[in-house]
């Protein structure tokens, strides 16, 4: 504590040192038509000799401010592409607001030659990195996702887009939700040429935004600034595809942008598993090999408007259908408490068909300038089918322990709709909030399913056992939760908060396990099996008292706060036997943050926070699900919440001059009461309560209480350009360790597995004629067990990847996409190295080539694959499944390009030109 005083102390005498510095702020729009202009370069020059002194750029309102100036006579100087330089002199003495600054739009003549330095790709603002996008060259047909992944920091990790270390979980457009949180849809939607500039931000959560006050809960957020002269028009993707086997794809994306009123539709249908709209011609470029063969058609619509100047409203509605066919081996080792090993091997079939429904909304009035409303609900509806089959057999040393053939059918029906209000009151006093919260949800599922299998146990004596049965499952569960927040300056740079919050979450979940006597195509002839039937209710109140208080200067912010907790769990079940147990829990939850600015562009963030949280219904009922007969699931009424402790450190930086940039991002966790799994494996035959015989070999699993979880995560990037290739070079790396605790017969085990990863990227920047993308990832494994070291082991990963596309010739474009993996260490026969390899060769059509005919070949060496090793607390496991394999397609693409507003000399070389004169399509 006396270091921390200490630095908190020298911290604040360099803020004294610069108490006499001033700031000069202001907006930037358009001459003509007032829109503001994001992404504008501004640049504080001094009067004498024109150096540099600071720069920025300006937010996406075309807001700046800069900051820490010291006084004197400067120049202003404010650029953007194809608008002329704004310069205006400025005598500092005070801190000057200059108001709106406008800019008006250049002409450029057709033979005139511009020549430019190489301009920064980006800078960092406080926890914003903003890109420049014309700073990186993509194909004009190139989709935004194609330009977010060569942005630095940014990485494709098993199928999903992280930025910094952490998954992108939504994507904005202008700072408005686009797709809720599907990001891969929002990217594709969106191309490339449209955009003047990304922001990687962690976004606050509403109630955050609402107060001031910051409640530790971030959204890793990416916000697509679109530029100016595309704001209005209609543009958009639409392909067809048909080729060997039967294959085909028919896609369409279409943005209709009207300034704030934004609609988006997409479509698609595929057999070629293809999950969204991609409007990258190779399809599976984007995506890790999808398991299955897959027929997906999705049908999905995004508005977006602002209703005069007091009411905003997005929304999206997605419609998806999927057939799934799908084949999987699996090797799986089990953790137990004697030398003598157990595997278990499966091999299945599955087919799934699904449908669903999803929409959110977010709706936002400003009522005035102190009161402000916002509503966002979400549904969701869907339906699954189920066909599978699978062979099981588990083995020791002494050999076959038991096997199972298992026939299910199923019709699963889930339906979730969920309701958040906020509102925010400001006072007149600077700093003095309230903000009122208010959430509600219910939710239902029913599944039906029916079973058959035939049971063989081995040992001691061989015995078969048939199963034929009936089960029905129902749950319902509604929650509510409301919360009361008032924040009071204290001081200049101080701000308290007193937070009240109660809520409720109950759950309704009966399963009904029906034994077919006999039957016929009338009617079944059904007996209740009481051992694998249940009732139960489940509820769980929390009230919680939070305090906090929060230091806020130019450079620094300190955050602690406090929060008292009192929650009750109550267990009712109603059958087979009445039970009830309550309990309750008192914990004390602190936190505690810690940001400091070095400079605009460097910066860095250290926060401790604790959370508890509650088992799930699943978790708790106690009843015995045998959908593996060889393996047997039950609850635990006596499950306790478990406490977790986090500590998380953030760091960037970002040199404008080089465009060197440095992110690093380690988090810790300690979670006591950890939910883990404990292991009963039958040494002979047991009798289970209820009457449930347990044979020699099989396996019961119950979630227990358990302390010693432990997780470490660390990631490590490093961006720079590389001018000789004029590209852009990234390097990352990570180190992972992970203790996960387990139970085995009564005794503590602990799986404990560590990762060393790490990677490099080259992405180029030459031009819009040759585009490629060129990365290898690899990581070292080890897992280690207390209890049975037999299974301890070292694997490897390695993958690489290469996107390239290339105009060679009066429109003729190739592109090649290559994932090569290695696999070593895995289970025999699970060691599968493979070279998934697309390719395409296409011809631009039309005169102002939008049109595209291609020839596209996938997996053309017949490689592809999927394996993937899982890690848990009771076994390490192998799994392999079939996926897509050779086909070739021919297709047709058209890219729709109409805008209303604004014309450069990219545009005019877009069009069509009859006798040296331009015309709009």
């Amino acid at each position: 504590m006396k270091y921390l005083l200490l630095f908190l102390f020298f911290i604040g005498s360099v803020h004294l040192s610069l108490a006499q510095n001033y700031s000069i702020k202001g907006r930037i729009l358009e001459f003509g038509s007032d829109q503001s202009i994001p992404n504008a370069t501004i640049l504080l020059l001094t009067f004498s000799d024109s150096l540099q002194v600071d720069g920025m750029i300006s937010d996406i309102d075309g807001n700046f401010d800069i900051e820490s100036i010291k006084e004197g006579e400067y120049i202003l100087k404010v650029q953007y592409l194809g608008y002329q330089d704004l310069f205006k002199t400025v005598q500092l003495k005070e801190d000057i607001d200059l108001g709106n600054l406008k800019l008006k739009e250049t002409a450029t003549e057709l033979g005139e030659v511009t020549i430019s330095a190489r301009r920064s790709t980006g800078v960092n603002k406080s926890d914003t990195t903003l890109f420049n996008a014309d700073a990186f060259k993509t194909m004009k047909d190139a989709s935004a996702q194609t330009l977010v992944e060569k942005l630095p920091g940014v990485t494709m990790m098993d199928g999903a887009l992280q930025a910094q270390g952490e998954a992108i979980a939504q994507i904005l457009v202008d700072g408005k939700p686009f797709f809720g949180g599907d990001v891969k849809t929002a990217l594709q939607n969106l191309p490339a040429e449209v955009i003047q500039g990304i922001e990687i931000f962690d976004q606050k959560s509403e109630k955050a935004q609402l107060s001031g006050f910051d409640d530790g809960e971030r959204m890793k957020t990416i916000n697509i600034i679109t530029k100016p002269n595309r704001r209005k028009g209609q543009f958009g993707k639409i392909s067809a595809g048909y080729g060997t086997d039967d294959r085909y794809l028919l896609g369409a994306s279409i943005n209709a942008f009207n300034e704030d009123q934004r609609i988006t539709f997409t479509g698609l249908s595929n057999n070629i598993n293809v999950q969204d709209f991609s409007s990258d011609p190779n399809v599976q470029g984007n995506n890790r090999p999808q398991n299955g063969i897959i027929k997906t058609n999705i049908l999905g619509l995004n508005y977006t408007d602002q209703i005069g100047e007091k009411l905003k409203i997005s929304g999206s509605y997605l419609y998806r259908t999927r057939e799934n066919n799908g084949i999987s081996s699996l090797f799986r080792e089990y953790v137990t408490d004697s030398e003598n090993d157990q595997t278990y091997s499966e091999n299945s079939l599955n087919t799934r068909k699904n449908q669903d429904h999803r929409f959110d909304m977010r709706l936002e009035y400003n009522i005035n300038e102190k009161n402000r409303i916002v509503y966002r609900p979400r549904f969701s509806a869907s339906n699954d089918r189920e066909n599978s089959s699978f062979f099981g057999e588990s083995l020791n040393a002494d050999g076959p322990l038991n096997q199972t053939e298992n026939v299910r059918t199923a019709d699963n029906d889930d339906f979730d709709i969920d309701n958040r209000l906020y509102y925010g009151h400001k006072f007149d006093k600077e700093g003095r909030s309230l903000t009122v919260r208010l959430n509600a949800g219910y939710h239902w599922n029913k599944d039906l399913a029916f079973r058959k299998a035939t049971n063989i146990y081995y040992q001691p004596t061989e015995r078969t056992e048939i199963i034929n049965q009936r089960i029905q499952r129902e749950r319902t569960g509604t929650n509510w939760e409301t919360s009361f927040s008032y924040t009071e300056p204290l001081g200049q740079y101080g701000q308290m908060e007193l937070e009240y919050e109660i809520g409720n979450r109950a759950n309704d979940s009966d399963q009904l396990t029906f034994d077919i006597l006999n039957e016929d195509l009338s009617e079944f002839n059904l007996a209740l099996d009481t051992a694998l039937s249940n009732t139960f209710e489940s509820k769980y109140l929390t009230q919680e008292v939070e305090l906090g208080y929060q230091y806020r200067r130019e450079k620094v912010q300190v955050q602690i706060e406090g929060q008292y907790q009192n929650a009750s769990l109550q267990n009712d079940q109603g059958f087979p036997a009445p039970f009830d147990l309550n309990r309750t829990f008192e914990s004390f939850l602190p936190t505690v943050r810690f940001d400091y600015k070095f400079s605009d562009n460097t910066n860095m963030e250290i926060d401790y926070d604790t959370d508890t949280d509650a088992p799930s219904v699943q978790q708790l009922q106690s009843v015995i699900d045998n959908s593996n007969p060889l393996q047997l699931r039950t609850g635990n009424l006596n499950l306790d919440q478990s406490y977790s402790n986090r500590l998380r450190l953030r760091f960037r930086s970002r040199n404008p001059d080089t465009d060197k940039s440095w992110f690093v991002f380690a988090q810790a966790r300690l979670v006591e009461n950890s939910v883990a799994n404990s292991s009963f494996i039958a040494e002979e035959t047991t009798e289970l309560p209820g009457g449930i015989i347990l044979e020699k070999g099989s396996q019961l699993f119950r979630p227990v209480n358990l302390d010693g979880f432990q997780d470490f995560r660390s990631w490590v990037s490093y961006g720079m350009p590389l001018g000789f290739i004029k590209s852009n070079l990234n390097i990352n790396g990570g180190l992972s360790y992970n203790k996960r605790p387990g139970q085995v017969n009564g005794e503590l085990s602990f799986n404990n597995s560590s990762r060393l990863s790490t990677g490099i990227s080259i992405s180029s920047n030459i031009s819009d004629q040759v585009d490629f993308n060129i990365s290898t990832r690899m990581s070292f494994n080890n897992v280690e067990n207390t209890l049975n070291t037999n299974l301890n082991n070292k694997y490897y990963n390695q993958s690489t990847r290469l996107n390239f596309s290339w105009i060679i010739w009066e429109g003729f474009i190739y592109r090649l996409d290559l994932n090569h993996q290695i696999n070593s260490g895995l289970s025999a026969g699970f060691d599968n190295n493979f070279l998934l390899m697309n390719m395409s060769l296409g011809k631009k059509i039309f005169n102002n080539q939008r049109g595209e005919i291609s020839l596209n070949v996938y997996d053309l060496l017949g490689q592809n694959t999927s394996v993937r090793r899982n890690v848990t607390d009771v076994y390490i496991e192998d799994v392999q499944n079939n996926v897509l394999q050779r086909y070739f397609m021919l297709t047709f693409s058209f890219n729709l390009r109409r805008f209303s507003k604004g014309m450069d000399m990219n545009d005019y070389n877009e069009m069509v030109n009859d006798g040296n004169e331009p015309r709009r399509n």
